[in-house]
């Protein structure tokens, strides 16, 4: 059955399904909006999108929203599974999943922060994230040891914004944090990373920024 995946060009959470369909070798057609079209959605947009947020996937006439989920879906449906065989371990990726929002919106919060106070709080936020994530790995370089998994996709594009925006620039998150350098590393060698953004990805983002005209604006420049 044909699928379709909607996106946006610098959305995490769609770059989470990407990297998983380009690890399962799984081809879709893909509609990208635009951030107009994003900021206010078109009529047939909002018919699919509960949230009115990307991506989605339509599936035939079926629309699946949220990337965890879209994710499941695709592990399900073209195998080998991403996930852990074992039930607790695979539950115990699923809550770490959740938590990879954490980091994200906390990121997003640091680069589009209107002034030097809002991104020092929400700095020292994203750290204490990133802190207790230190706290529970194991010796990788994946989050379940030397396997790629789904997990690793909904953390990898946090680990890529911050590779292009923090460590290019002096503020790297991961000091203090060799699990989770480690880590971030081990999934910014996988070329389905890289293959996951659209060409140009990294000047769009620092364009993105500068459109905010916020702290990030000056501190990335």
């Amino acid at each position: 059955m044909k699928s379709t995946l909607v996106s946006f060009e610098l959305c995490p959470f769609v770059q989470r399904s990407v990297i998983t369909l380009l690890e399962k070798r799984v081809k879709v057609d893909v509609v990208y909006l635009t951030l107009d079209e994003l900021t206010h959605p078109p009529e047939w947009f909002k018919a699919i999108s509960p949230s009115h947020r990307v991506p989605v996937l339509r599936v035939g006439e079926i629309s699946l929203f949220e990337s965890a989920v879209i994710n499941e879906y695709l592990d399900e449906i073209h195998p080998p599974s991403l996930h852990p065989q074992d039930p607790l371990q695979r539950a115990l990726n699923r809550a770490w999943i959740v938590f990879a929002e954490e980091v994200l919106f906390s990121h997003y919060r640091c680069f589009t922060a209107p002034d030097k106070p809002a991104y020092d709080e929400n700095y020292q936020q994203l750290n204490d994230k990133l802190a207790k994530l230190e706290g529970v790995l194991g010796e990788g370089p994946f989050f379940n040891g030397s396997r790629f998994s789904l997990i690793d996709t909904a953390y990898t594009p946090a680990f890529l914004r911050m590779e292009l925006l923090e460590r290019r620039h002096g503020t790297d998150p991961f000091n203090d944090k060799p699990k989770l350098r480690r880590w971030a590393d081990a999934c910014l060698q996988r070329q389905s990373i890289w293959d996951s953004v659209p060409q140009g990805f990294e000047q769009k983002l620092y364009a993105y920024i500068r459109d905010k005209n916020g702290y990030g604006r000056t501190l990335y420049a």
